[in-house]
C-alpha cells in the first residue's frame, strides 16, 4: 500500500477528518539566545529571542510579559519572539530570573 494514501471517506462513517496536532519543535541546547537585528526593518532594531522551549500558548504569554516589562511592541513568529527596540539587558534579566540560561548573541 502507498504511504501517501489515507482514508477520507467511508460508507459507514461518512467524511473522515484528520485531527490536527500542534507542530512539535526540536529541543534546543537549553540556552536562550537574544539577538539584535535591523536587517530588512529600515534601520529599526528588534530583539529576537530564540531557544525558549514551550508550546505556542506558553510563548505567547512570555511574549506578552516581555512586551509589558519593556514597554514596547513585539510579536511571536515561528517560535521566535520579537521585541521592538534594543532591550536586551531588560530581557536577559527577566529570563534569568525565570530560570533560563541566557546568552547575548550577535552584535
Amino acid at each position: 500500500m502507498n504511504d501517501n494514501s489515507r482514508l477520507v471517506f467511508s460508507t459507514e462513517l461518512g467524511r473522515i477528518k484528520e485531527e490536527k496536532s500542534e507542530p512539535v519543535r526540536e529541543q534546543g541546547d537549553g540556552i536562550v539566545r537574544i539577538q539584535r537585528q535591523t536587517k530588512g526593518r529600515k534601520g529599526k532594531g528588534v530583539c529576537l529571542i530564540t531557544g525558549v522551549d514551550g508550546t505556542d500558548s506558553e510563548l505567547k504569554l512570555l511574549a506578552a510579559e516581555l512586551k509589558k516589562i519593556c514597554g514596547c511592541g513585539g510579536s511571536l513568529k515561528d517560535g521566535i519572539i520579537e521585541i521592538q527596540g534594543d532591550k536586551r539587558d531588560v530581557i536577559k534579566a527577566l529570563l534569568e530570573k525565570k530560570g533560563h540560561k541566557v546568552k547575548l548573541a550577535g552584535g
